[in-house]
């Protein structure tokens, strides 16, 4: 398969998903979620795959969440024609991540910040180098995630927490990611690689058939936040069409801090 935005690799029972956007800090456009989705459906449908890895091209980031320069482009150019993630199909490759039976396993070295936070919530497990941060920024450019990111991030580090990342768009380190529940283990950024591939290696000696069992039954206590993210999507759809949502976007592009409030509805 030829993809643009992603490499794709599968070796060794391991399919390699890797972003490869580097001089976007990785960020995702509609060609990036869309290639994506190819290569999960590629490796969920090969027996002999059995643990898949998210990356990120380069040492800098793993994910910047989705391209706000393309944002206000066209749909097919960009993914967001002016309505943000709503634009992209994200919802689907949060469900390919969860509906997967294999374990998916988030490789982060660097920036996971706003939807790329959101893809290593998402991942089954979370291994992150001694250099990566995690955080949100949606409110900062007028966006959100009404869904995996929001009310499932608050099953793993508490409803506190959850919402302080939401609701102040700080920068968090990888150790206190790992204190508060987003992150399974710290690694120096040198021994990544290999403490991922040790990961995978431990289960891959294991029943496939039994991980796969005992993935939908943890997916089966939080499967009501589908349906909570299917409503906040229709709703984000409405929310990126006021001029509250477009000033996030304006001023991001012009590099200026937002007036959210002068265009907010009264």
């Amino acid at each position: 398969m030829a993809f643009e935005d992603i490499l794709f690799e599968k070796r060794d029972g391991v399919a390699t998903i890797t972003i490869n956007r580097p001089n976007v800090l990785n960020a995702f456009r509609a060609k990036t979620v869309e290639e994506m989705l190819e290569a999960m459906r590629d490796a969920e449908n090969d027996h002999d795959i059995g643990v898949i890895v998210l990356a990120g091209a380069g040492d800098r980031a793993f994910c910047a969440g989705g391209d706000n320069s393309s944002r206000g482009s066209s749909a097919n150019e960009g993914g967001y024609g002016g309505r943000g993630l709503v634009g992209l199909p994200i919802e689907e490759l949060h469900s390919a991540i969860r509906d997967s039976r294999k374990p998916v396993i988030a490789k982060v070295q660097g920036y996971a910040i706003g939807g790329g936070n959101v893809l290593a919530t998402v991942c089954d497990l979370t291994i992150a180098s001694d250099k990566a941060q995690f955080g949100q920024v949606g409110p900062r450019v007028g966006s959100v995630d009404p869904g995996w990111g929001t009310a499932y991030l608050s099953r793993l580090v508490g409803e506190k927490r959850a919402r302080e990342i939401w609701f102040l768009c700080r920068r968090y380190t990888a150790a206190e990611a790992y204190e508060m529940g987003l992150v399974n283990k710290v690694v120096p950024a040198d021994q990544l690689d290999a403490e991922v591939e040790a990961w995978c290696r431990e289960i891959l000696a294991l029943s496939p058939t039994a991980i796969a069992i005992a993935k939908r039954s943890f997916n089966a206590d939080s499967e009501n936040i589908r349906g909570i993210g299917a409503l906040g999507f229709e709703s984000l759809a409405l929310y990126y069409n006021t001029d509250e949502a477009k000033e996030g976007t304006q001023a991001f592009l012009e590099k200026r801090r937002p007036d959210f409030r002068g265009k907010r509805r009264r």
